[in-house]
């Protein structure tokens, strides 16, 4: 899927617009990620009715306000505007997150001569190996939001560390970084504790054994002395 955007400008659509132009950059940013191209138009209705479910599904998916970490998925706006003036108009509505193709760039249409888009607006979603995972996932998003997300995660075998949203992840008990460290330290002086207890508790029996001995003795001979007088009387 890198590939698909190797030797060409990305641009994220933060305030500053900063362009992502390097070999690091293009796959530090799409590498092992589930790929959406939104392909849309400013003038048409349905890409402004389609836009808030959009930007929902993706800022629950990417935004730290409501996930704590952010799913491995790139989303980049392939404008069919007639004009940059509609393209920037456009820009303005979508997330922060979102990428897209220059203006200028031809590439836009040859995206949309290679995935056979003939409507707007169309999202493809494409599998890390850049193989097509769904043709257009516009109805997907308005029915199901970003819960279709595990779906498109198990269908790519997308390995992820964390499946959890924020009020899910608020549930758990969570244990720090330190932890393990601190357990190791704990057990090694519970240990510690633990030898030093049963060698006084060894000494304690050794001596109390002898004690224990000599009245045991003691008490033997008082016995034959009391048994040996009785005899007598």
């Amino acid at each position: 899927m890198v590939d698909l955007f190797l030797h060409r400008v990305l641009v994220e659509n933060n305030w500053d617009q900063d362009e992502l132009n390097t070999e690091r950059e293009i796959t530090g940013i799409l590498e092992n990620r589930i790929l959406m191209l939104f392909f849309a138009s400013a003038e048409s209705q349905e890409c402004q009715e389609f836009l808030p479910a959009l930007n929902d599904f993706f800022k629950r998916l990417k935004d730290p306000a409501y996930i704590e970490y952010p799913k491995l998925l790139a989303l980049i706006y392939v404008s069919l505007d007639q004009s940059e003036e509609q393209q920037e108009k456009f820009l303005k509505e979508l997330h922060k997150k979102v990428l897209f193709l220059p203006f200028e760039d031809p590439y836009r249409k040859e995206l949309q001569t290679m995935f056979k888009v003939k409507d707007v607006p169309t999202v493809v979603v494409l599998r890390p190996d850049a193989t097509v995972l769904s043709s257009n996932a516009v109805q997907d998003i308005f029915r199901c939001g970003s819960d279709c997300f595990r779906d498109w995660q198990e269908s790519a075998e997308l390995i992820e560390r964390s499946f959890m949203l924020n009020e899910e992840f608020d549930n758990l008990n969570m244990r720090s970084a330190t932890d393990p460290v601190r357990r190791l330290k704990y057990k090694t002086e519970d240990d510690k504790r633990k030898r030093q207890w049963w060698k006084l508790w060894g000494k304690g029996r050794d001596e109390n054994g002898e004690e224990g001995g000599k009245e045991e003795a003691q008490d033997a001979k008082r016995k034959e002395g009391d048994t040996g007088t009785w005899r007598r009387r």
